[in-house]
């Protein structure tokens, strides 16, 4: 018989738990920012929240939150392709929770679609985790504050001190606020780094039936 897991039920497990762990070991030691439970569990809350704000099925916002919370799992591999392994390693714990199969697809195939390099979203699933998991840009996730001089991707995360993801269903758009503090990176270098993920949450939130808005200190950019 097919149990329905709910978000709790993911983060109690132990298992999961262990394979995030691992996995944000792992990039740390290759100097990747933070993907462990921080970064899962806003991923999580902020695709359940999408869905939700769009009147999306509230079992459909459930298992985005899911997958937002599973989409990383991969990197306990490698950090390249970590989307196909995460896919795989997710079915595997899911199926042994019991999960219903149909639901485990659903979730694979957002998880396995997530990156930006050259996926389309194919799913209201899967469009919630692209546009949570792009927009979690932030100082926070930063592990070492010296090594912003010397890597930009670190530099452009560590001058983000604040980031708000808007919905407004009435208007039909969902729009990422950002404050860059300019002295530490520069808009231009945020563009450089991030435009295929914000491109990427552009085509998730057509998807919706929605556009993406990015204001970076209080002007509109996209």
């Amino acid at each position: 018989m097919d149990t329905q897991i709910n978000l709790e039920d993911i983060r109690k497990d132990s298992q999961v738990q262990a394979y995030i762990d691992r996995a944000d070991e792992y990039l740390a030691v290759i100097g990747y920012t933070e993907h462990g439970t921080r970064h899962c569990s806003l991923v999580a809350k902020v695709a359940r929240d999408i869905l939700l704000k769009l009147d999306r099925p509230a079992r459909e916002a459930e298992l985005s939150a899911i997958s937002g919370y599973l989409h990383d799992i991969g990197n306990v591999f490698n950090r390249i392709n970590h989307a196909y392994t995460g896919a795989v390693l997710a079915h595997t714990l899911l199926k042994d929770m019991g999960m219903n199969p149909r639901e485990i697809t659903a979730i694979v195939a957002a998880i396995g679609s997530h990156d930006d390099n050259g996926f389309e979203p194919i799913s209201s699933i899967s469009a919630g985790l692209i546009i949570a998991d792009k927009s979690d840009v932030h100082r926070s996730r930063v592990r070492n504050p010296d090594m912003i001089k010397f890597d930009i991707h670190d530099r452009v995360n560590y001058a983000v001190n604040k980031s708000y993801l808007q919905v407004d269903p009435e208007n039909k758009t969902i729009t990422l606020f950002l404050t860059i503090d300019v002295k530490i990176a520069s808009v231009m270098e945020y563009f450089e780094i991030f435009l295929n993920r914000m491109l990427y949450c552009k085509r998730a939130a057509n998807f919706l039936g929605c556009q993406f808005r990015l204001v970076v200190n209080d002007n509109p950019l996209l």
